[in-house]
């Protein structure tokens, strides 16, 4: 008994701890819920406001950082930045419309001068940019007249180059304008009331009626304007035939209310 009673005592201790880690996946996956759930919420945000934020957020995303304004309307509210990176966007949209417009004139120019039936008033059929948009102008020649003389009657040829006029046109959303124009001669008539304004202005309307019967819907038109002989091609010579023509304007989207 002695022996055993000078013998050490051992104590073992068993640590009665949790079985580990569980691994650290689901924080993980969490966290890009919830990354996604934010930048959800952002895009909804950003949508639901003006023009001026959206052009701010999109320049902050362009230049973090802040070196440049663009970035800073987050923050300042609206300034010249927002005003920089705006009149930035509209120039290369209003580009972009201007190319579209250029094609669509140049295929008209060339299935007019392609047409048989046509092919000699195709240098009668001028095509430039204006600021309001692109015109089309349909100049009378001393051989060639789109309208009978003194009258708002037109030549059948006429209406069927603005039905194919206005088959071009439908493709496209623009609102369009058309003028009427006159030269210098003052209009003789039966009555008193009716000059070359109203001469000016039929001619319009009957182009018009051509457009929408090529296929242009009537709610695109968006003005008539008969000008009688107050804006000449030829200045210098009131009465010169070329002063006689019809234009149709198709307007740029910026330039439509």
């Amino acid at each position: 008994m002695a022996d055993n009673d000078s013998a050490p005592i051992i104590i073992k201790k068993v640590n009665k701890g949790h079985g580990g880690h569980h691994g650290g996946a689901w924080k993980v996956a969490y966290a890009d819920f919830v990354t996604a759930m934010m930048a959800l919420f952002i895009v909804l945000w950003v949508l639901s406001q003006n023009d001026e934020v959206i052009q701010g957020v999109a320049g902050y995303f362009q230049d973090p950082i802040g070196f440049s304004n663009n970035s800073t309307q987050i923050i300042d509210g609206p300034g010249s930045g927002t005003q920089e990176v705006t009149i930035d966007v509209e120039r290369k949209l209003r580009e972009m419309e201007r190319e579209r417009l250029a094609e669509m004139g140049q295929e008209i120019v060339n299935e007019i001068s392609s047409n048989e039936e046509f092919v000699h008033l195709a240098n009668q059929i001028e095509i430039e940019f204006v600021d309001e948009g692109m015109r089309i102008e349909m100049v009378e020649s001393a051989e060639h007249v789109f309208f009978q003389i003194g009258s708002s009657n037109m030549q059948p040829e006429s209406k069927k180059i603005l039905r194919d006029i206005g088959s071009q046109l439908a493709k496209i959303n623009n609102l369009i304008v058309v003028e009427g124009h006159t030269d210098a001669r003052p209009f003789v008539s039966a009555g008193e009331d009716y000059s070359n304004y109203e001469l000016s202005a039929d001619r319009a309307n009957a182009a018009r009626r051509e457009l929408i019967a090529g296929g242009l819907h009537s709610d695109r038109v968006y003005e008539i304007r008969g000008y009688a002989d107050k804006m000449l091609r030829d200045e210098q010579d009131p009465f010169n035939v070329v002063n006689r023509r019809i234009s149709i304007i198709i307007k740029f989207t910026k330039n439509e209310r």
